[in-house]
């Protein structure tokens, strides 16, 4: 899966990068500082299933029964309205964040960026103006990819060489939109039992905001939090949108200041602690304390808790400990819980199989569920922190 982080310029979408994965990105206080979007891996956390054991475990990947769980994010370049008429090398990037399953939206919650992504005196923009826009702009950018083959897609209908739903999926299929979601939203806008040489112009964008919303949902991370002088306007946009409060500038700090032993800190925990008072200089004890009071402010800096909840609140995702021993859940090396996968809510026993490789699927015969030491078919639904052993006739090794 992959998370894509998107934004008009200079909101912080860097920052919040470079905090989420810790590498070095450029970060600048200019529009397109982002040219080439940025790919990395970030974590989300979660309860390892070691703690159901009541075991301890050497794993890398396990923090005192947290477990940290890798997904691929990507930055792109900040957009500014008209992007999906070209605008800024707008289409550029909507394209670069169409394999996103889920999109973190960063605003400048303190309002210190117009519309252009410009430095403004804090408090002067309206954040909700970028709420509106960015969203708009995409849109507008799938109404593009609908109406560019319109006809043709009409003929197509008329001529019965394809369904309306089997059309609209080949459209979308450059974004890994399926039938069934055309369907639905097809079903939800009443738009199935109407003929699409009928549909207006309100119908087509009706249609489209609501594939989007449900194709490529957004989670908003107010970023800059700690800058805003009347976080109840976070409450207005709670009201149309999944929001997360963020100071990325701070979370960026105290994982800089952890990787260089500083401080004692695990990202998304509302304090840390600084190790040695005596390794500390003046002017990191004043970074510190700054930092100290953004969090009693916000209470953690964000970062972690909008990723964890793009995955798991937003995407609904469960966590899922495959294992090829369900006796010593461990691999065949004895490594216990080596792996940990993220699936859909729904998803079945022979679909994690297809998850570790095609042929595990292919030859699927039954799964383990090592909790219960149960056998379980092909089609069980999988719960969140199951531990499973796959059983297939074309098991590896």
């Amino acid at each position: 899966m992959f998370i894509g982080l998107l934004g008009k310029a200079n909101v912080g979408k860097s920052t919040f990068f470079s905090a989420a994965t810790e590498t070095a990105v450029p970060i600048g206080n200019y529009p397109f500082t982002t040219i080439e979007p940025n790919v990395g891996v970030t974590y989300v956390k979660t309860k390892c299933a070691c703690k159901h054991f009541g075991i301890s475990h050497q794993n890398p990947m396990c923090l005192d029964g947290v477990r940290l769980v890798p997904v691929k994010i990507i930055d792109v370049a900040g957009l500014v309205p008209g992007a999906h008429e070209g605008k800024g090398l707008g289409n550029r990037f909507l394209d670069d964040a169409r394999q996103a399953d889920v999109l973190i939206h960063v605003v400048d919650i303190a309002g210190t960026t117009d519309i252009q992504g410009q430095p403004v005196p804090a408090g002067t923009h309206n954040p909700l103006e970028d709420v509106e826009f960015v969203e708009n702009e995409f849109n507008q950018w799938f109404k593009q990819i609908l109406m560019r083959e319109w006809q043709k897609l009409l003929k197509e209908i008329l001529q019965k060489t394809a369904t309306l739903v089997e059309g609209i999926t080949r459209r979308f299929s450059g974004l890994g939109i399926k039938d069934y979601q055309v369907s639905d939203m097809l079903k939800e806008t009443g738009l199935a039992a109407k003929k699409p040489t009928e549909w207006s112009e309100d119908d087509i964008l009706q249609f489209v905001t609501k594939l989007r919303k449900k194709t490529k949902p957004v989670l908003i991370a107010a970023n800059k939090a700690d800058l805003c002088k009347d976080l109840s306007i976070i409450e207005k946009i709670k009201k149309e949108n999944h929001v997360v409060t963020c100071s990325a500038e701070s979370e960026l700090l105290l994982r800089k200041a952890s990787k260089a032993n500083l401080i004692k800190y695990v990202p998304g925990d509302s304090s840390f602690t600084i190790s040695n008072e005596s390794t500390i200089n003046p002017q990191q004890k004043q970074a510190l304390d700054l930092v100290k009071s953004v969090m009693a402010k916000i209470q953690t800096t964000g970062v972690q808790s909008a990723i964890n909840y793009a995955v798991f609140d937003v995407l609904k995702f469960i966590t899922v400990y495959p294992v090829e021993d369900e006796t010593k859940l461990s691999n065949k090396d004895g490594v216990v819980l080596p792996d940990a996968r993220l699936l859909p809510v729904g998803s079945t026993a022979k679909e994690l199989a297809g998850t570790i490789h095609a042929d595990l699927a292919k030859g699927f015969l039954h799964a383990i569920d090592a909790k219960t030491k149960q056998r379980i078919s092909g089609d069980h639904i999988l719960k969140d922190g199951d531990v499973i052993k796959i059983i297939s006739s074309m098991s590896r090794g």
